[in-house]
């Protein structure tokens, strides 16, 4: 499979890494250097673009692979206002996107896990429920896209909660995200369930970007051929 790397940081020397490893060919890396290379052209040797960019750039970077007829699979997080605009245009160029907060395997797991977790708790209602989430002080968006996926889901559950917030409240129906900005944490979140009784907590913690970068070469390796939107529930067939 040829795959175009858009967003050359960190992550994407990581999936190189790993796609190199699994016997794919990177034909276009772009970076912040080298901005000149990201051509129509360029794209078009690729069967499918990884984008790790910034919430600033990532709408652009999706539209412009999609109309080039490649697909798409982006992990940039705080865009997602953009989503329908991205949706309309893969729907148009008969393309494929698919998008993940996190494309970790345990990440996804996790998600199930908080789903289930919330579920069992809407019943009770002595508990009150909050997020924390740490990253590395590289990340620009807080909080993470991780995060407020797993507080839509704590919210799809427990209707007390109305909407997230970033920061400590008093409005008993807000769900408080707490979010730090440490080095060199690649990713901590952590949901926990509070009673004056006790506490339930489920953490997952990410030791490197490896698992991000993993994750990131199965979606593309499962979209190569295929045509519509999906996520890492279609990939991990939960």
């Amino acid at each position: 499979m040829k795959i175009a790397l858009i967003g050359y940081g960190k992550m994407g020397r990581a999936i190189e890494e790993i796609a190199l490893q699994k016997g794919h060919e990177i034909v276009l890396r772009v970076g912040i250097e080298n901005l000149e290379d990201f051509t129509a052209d360029n794209v078009q040797q690729a069967d499918v673009a990884i984008e790790f960019t910034s919430p600033e750039s990532a709408r652009e970077n999706i539209l412009k692979c999609l109309a080039c007829g490649v697909a798409v699979v982006s992990g940039s997080t705080g865009w997602l206002a953009e989503m329908p605009v991205v949706t309309k245009a893969c729907e148009q160029h008969n393309g494929a996107f698919l998008y993940a907060s996190n494309f970790s395997i345990g990440v996804n797991l996790f998600f199930e896990l908080n789903n289930y977790l919330a579920g069992l708790m809407r019943a009770h209602e002595d508990y009150d429920v909050m997020l924390e989430e740490i990253h590395h002080t590289q990340k620009k968006d807080a909080p993470s896209g991780t995060a407020i996926t797993l507080a839509e889901q704590v919210m799809k559950s427990i209707p007390s909660k109305k909407q997230w917030v970033n920061h400590i409240s008093d409005n008993t129906e807000d769900l408080e995200i707490i979010s730090e900005r440490i080095d060199p944490a690649p990713g901590t979140h952590k949901i926990k369930y509070s009673s004056a009784i006790d506490d339930i907590e489920i953490i997952h913690t990410a030791h490197s970007r490896k698992g991000f970068a993993a994750g990131a070469v199965l979606a593309a390796e499962f979209i190569y051929g295929k045509k519509g939107i999906f996520s890492m529930k279609d990939v991990l067939s939960l």
